[in-house]
Parts: C-alpha cells; structure tokens; sequence
C-alpha cells in the first residue's frame, strides 16, 4: 500500500483490468514498461547513474512521456502497481467479513496470486526504497496518499464517508501494520505475506498482549 500520491491515476481508476478501455490498458502498459525497464537499469548500473533520458531510451519512448507516467525518477520506484489490484480485491469480499478479515482476504488473495516477476520487482523496489535517502522520504509521502482510496472502499464497506474518524483510524492502523510486516520482512513478498497477515490478525483480535510476568 505504498503508491505514489503523484502517480495515483491508477487507484483512482478503481476498475479492474477488464473493464478499462483501449486508452487506460495502453497507459497501464506504458508504465509498466518504465518502471521495469528503470528497475533493470538501476540494477545493472546504480540508481545515481541512471538518468530519465536512460530510461526513456531503453522503454523507446521520449523523456516527455516519461514525464507524462511519472514526474520524476523517484516515482518510477515508488509507483505500486499492487494498489488499484488490492482496491478491488477489497471491494470484492463478501459483505460478512469485518473490515480487517475483508483486508487479509484481499491480502491473501492478491499477494498470494503475485507471479515471480510481480514478487522480484516488489523485492528490487524495497531494496531501493530502504537503501535511498530521497525514496525513503518519497515513501512516506505514498503512505499518506494511499489512506484515500482505502478509506473509500473501506467506507463503503460499513456505510461510512471516507472522512470518518473510525474509517481513518481502522486504515491508519491497517497501513501501519503493512510497514512494520514490510519493513521486517525486508520486501521479500513470501515474508510479508506472512507477516502482515500475522498483524493483521493481531489487529482484529484487537491487540491482545500477554504479561510476561504473569503466571
């Protein structure tokens, strides 16, 4: 849950990948390209070294377009392809679920059905974000533009507006349970899998913790 607030086009086109036109299948793809070919680049040549125009060449596209997906280079690593995806697995749970069962189930569902290239990528982008002054900042930004989107569709869930003090906190809790699991899973989609939806049931059975000095 970490897309970036200045590249967030695609989580406010909360449809899925079936129901988007000719136009938007073409702008998912096109940014898709960039970012794939920039992660290759970083790796084969460093980060720094990397420029705009670099990636634009290897994608065959101009820096004007490049300019058009992403506003800068650190938003082409910052992007999550896996936020509009998890949106509609969301919006797609039965009703009966809580908030937080309706979360893991998307969760699960998502991140369980992620091809090997989904997960490397995820993996390339954590190692990038962790290891970069300026992506660590930026992440912080897409963490706070990720609370929009989840706070609609879990609003709707309960009959709420996004707004809604319970709604905010219920998301608030949600994303600081994903960037503890991510950042002690270190990216390594399998580990955080595991270890957000441990949090995320720690969360719904509404944070018990035991004693340790207790009999």
């Amino acid at each position: 849950m970490n897309g970036s607030k200045r590249c967030s086009v695609d989580a406010k086109q909360s449809d899925g990948p079936s129901r988007l036109g000719l136009r938007e299948r073409k702008q998912v793809k096109t940014r898709g390209l960039l970012q794939a070919e920039a992660l290759r680049l970083f790796r084969e040549q460093g980060y720094a070294e990397t420029s705009v125009n670099d990636i634009a060449e290897a994608a065959e596209v101009s820096p004007s377009t490049f300019y058009r997906y992403f506003p800068t280079k650190e938003d082409v690593v910052l992007y999550d392809a896996f936020d509009p995806i998890l949106i509609e697995a969301l919006r797609a749970q039965p009703p009966e679920l809580s908030l937080i069962g309706a979360v893991r189930a998307a969760m699960t569902s998502v991140l369980g059905s992620s091809s090997d290239a989904m997960a490397t990528q995820m993996q390339e982008r954590s190692d990038l974000m962790l290891s970069i002054p300026e992506l660590r900042r930026g992440m912080l930004e897409a963490l706070l533009a990720s609370v929009e989107p989840f706070a609609q569709v879990l609003g709707e869930r309960v009959g709420r507006a996004p707004d809604d003090f319970g709604v905010r906190n219920v998301v608030a809790a949600v994303i600081g349970v994903g960037l503890f699991a991510w950042l002690d899973a270190g990216g390594r989609a399998p580990d955080f899998l595991a270890r957000i939806d441990a949090g995320l049931a720690h969360l719904e059975a509404g944070l018990p913790l035991t004693n340790l000095g207790s009999d």
